[in-house]
């Protein structure tokens, strides 16, 4: 009797654990990878931000979302490409040039496989200088050491495109740091300014800002505006005046916008569940940075979309009749 007992108790126990390991099989979790940019930039804190509301809902669609640091815009599209990502913050003139084969994309070819989710904030170009460096408008730039960005990155590949555009081709130090670490250089004086791109407030340029006396330049003129006027992914902006310590005026620019693009290779579901926790969560969403506070969803599904909207995104923007 005792031993039918523990037979029947071993037996029970036994198809409990079956049944607990199938449950688990059929509730596992599938992991989708955001790429970003420096942590100290905001689309760091896009990346987090979208993932901390989808992994609020893990228990309802099994996805688990992570947005690791990366190089930015152009490290982003070649990891969707190469399928490291499922999804990259970039800028939308890299979106183009990486669904065109264009630019910096030329030798890899149209990437016909990209499609666009969604779209957030300005990037607006930036370039913040030493108050003692003599650097006032942006002739001045020529024969200075400035930053301009990391290899990989968006920003850099913008201020490339700017420099070339103004005509301004002889630096005395063309640096490649990372966003992270161009504030102390600056203040160190080891360059004499930074060529940014970014939604603002950020927090290296406040950095900057704080620590040492810099001065900010109105990035206008007759070259930025044909450009701008020959593109379909430039617009202007501005940095409204009293942003930063020691910027009393508003800053005259243009920029990007930043938008979230993904792959065909990415499941709609997981695409749908991205989209469905940032506007299910809109104003939690606006609430994370200041550089979110003005957006709207109707710009966000229209403006900077350039590759093809993913089918995932589609599905959601119908159920809410936006489409």
């Amino acid at each position: 009797m005792y031993i039918r007992r523990r037979l029947a108790a071993f037996t029970g126990m036994s198809l409990l654990g079956i049944a607990s390991l199938t449950s688990g099989v059929v509730q596992a979790q599938e992991f989708i990878t955001i790429g970003t940019a420096g942590q100290t930039g905001v689309y760091y804190v896009v990346g987090q931000s979208v993932c901390q509301l989808v992994n609020r809902g893990t228990s309802d669609h099994n996805f688990r979302c992570t947005a690791p640091a990366t190089g930015g815009s152009i490290a982003n599209l070649n990891g969707i490409r190469a399928g490291d990502f499922n999804f990259g913050v970039v800028q939308s003139d890299w979106q183009h040039h990486a669904y065109n084969g264009s630019s910096a994309f030329e030798e890899a070819g149209p990437n016909e496989e990209l499609r666009s989710v969604l779209s957030a904030h300005a990037d607006i170009v930036t370039i913040v200088a030493r108050a003692d460096s003599g650097i006032e408008k942006l002739d001045d730039l020529r024969g200075k050491k400035v930053n301009i960005g990391n290899p990989g990155s968006g920003s850099r590949a913008t201020a490339e495109v700017l420099l070339e555009t103004i005509g301004v081709d002889e630096l005395a130090l063309a640096s490649e740091l990372k966003s992270a670490e161009q504030s102390a250089a600056l203040c160190d004086n080891k360059i004499e300014a930074m060529m940014f791109s970014a939604g603002h407030p950020v927090g290296n340029i406040k950095e900057a800002t704080v620590a040492c006396d810099t001065r900010f330049l109105q990035v206008e003129g007759d070259a930025i505006d044909q450009m701008i006027a020959d593109t379909v992914y430039y617009s202007k902006a501005e940095i409204p005046a009293g942003m930063y310590k020691g910027q009393p005026d508003t800053i005259h620019s243009y920029g990007p916008l930043a938008t979230l693009v993904s792959s065909t290779n990415t499941s709609a579901d997981a695409v749908y569940a991205v989209v469905k926790a940032i506007f299910d969560n809109f104003d939690r969403f606006k609430s994370l940075h200041p550089a979110f506070a003005n957006l709207n969803e109707k710009d966000m599904i229209s403006s900077g979309i350039i590759a093809p909207l993913h089918e995932g995104a589609i599905r959601y923007y119908k159920e809410k009749g936006w489409m």
